[in-house]
């Protein structure tokens, strides 16, 4: 008996009061949470050599993800078709 009243006073004790999602999100004021700015600003010509480089690492994860994807699908075709249980 000792050990569930131990339970049940720790339970007590760890007990938190919860904010509601709904009052969250109706004490949210977009102007007084979110605040962000640069001190430094890109020129165009930095701008456009970003998006290039980007493109460029996006284009390479892409291809590299496409790879994987084939090389599992081969692997379960083998293992369906030519593996026998």
């Amino acid at each position: 008996m000792s050990s569930i009243a131990a339970m049940i006073t720790t339970l007590k004790n760890n007990k938190r009061k919860r904010v509601s999602t709904f009052k969250k999100m109706k004490d949210f004021k977009e102007g007084k949470n979110i605040q962000v700015s640069f001190d430094k600003s890109a020129t165009p010509h930095q701008l456009k050599n970003i998006r290039e480089k980007l493109q460029k690492e996006n284009k390479q994860i892409l291809k590299r993800n496409i790879i994987v994807l084939i090389f599992i699908m081969i692997l379960l075709i083998y293992m369906i078709g030519f593996v026998k249980f």
